[in-house]
């Protein structure tokens, strides 16, 4: 129920129709067969448009509902570093980093300080400073190292795009299969279609093959003499 005494009317086509009496424009509206519906309540007038209001919801639903789809949840991960830590850690807390940002994925990364170490943050700021320039090219930090406890942190965000989630299985090239070798070792060529080569097993024709003749393209052989012996 539209209180307003006045708005602004869009028709149903998108022409302005300007500002009237909002009882002038529910009348308009049920001529039309249409319902008033806000579509901007918060401007001065509101803004209201003929529509039904039935197909309104449902395409509002529908396009809510395929952002979701396709909209991926950037996640937080956290990467810890620790003043003393050796170079070779480093590089490969920094490769870690890498990969979560490519993904599109925001990042903390933490300096935890033990014992004294925390009487000289200067070595955290040092560290974080020097991590934020290894990965320069995949974030950028959204403000300055923070201090909180024991642990100094600041916040990255990737300048990647977030890599939509494919469906299993989907999307991977199909892999070429290798052609079957022959009993000499030379390749046999790809089969286009159904043939009427016998069954062969490990390159050698089956029994079941045998019984019908010799191979096709190999000449018929007629079957030995049985040797006699001479006295």
């Amino acid at each position: 129920m539209i209180r307003i005494p006045q708005v602004r009317v869009v028709d149903e086509e998108g022409n302005q129709l300007g500002v009237m009496p909002t009882p002038r424009a529910l009348e308009m509206a049920q001529e039309r067969g249409l319902d008033l519906v806000e579509v901007a309540p918060m401007a001065s007038p509101p803004v209201t448009k003929f529509l039904d209001f039935g197909q309104y919801k449902y395409e509002l639903t529908k396009r809510e509902k395929e952002n979701k789809r396709r909209q991926r949840a950037v996640t937080f991960k956290e990467v810890r570093l620790t003043p003393k830590i050796g170079q070779g850690d480093f590089d490969t807390k920094v490769h870690r980093a890498v990969e979560f940002l490519e993904e599109g994925d925001r990042i903390k990364v933490t300096v935890r300080f033990r014992g004294r170490e925390l009487t000289h943050p200067e070595l955290g700021r040092t560290l974080l400073a020097k991590f934020t320039d290894r990965i320069k090219e995949h974030g950028v930090a959204e403000r300055g190292p923070l201090l909180e406890g024991k642990s100094m942190h600041i916040t990255v965000a990737s300048l990647h795009k977030p890599k939509a989630q494919e469906a299993g299985g989907q999307g991977r090239p199909a892999t070429a299969q290798p052609a079957p070798a022959a009993a000499n070792g030379t390749p046999a060529p790809a089969a286009s279609g159904p043939t009427n080569e016998p069954d062969r097993v490990n390159g050698q024709p089956t029994a079941a093959a045998r019984t019908d003749g010799p191979p096709q393209g190999e000449p018929s052989q007629p079957a030995p003499e049985p040797a006699t012996t001479k006295e």
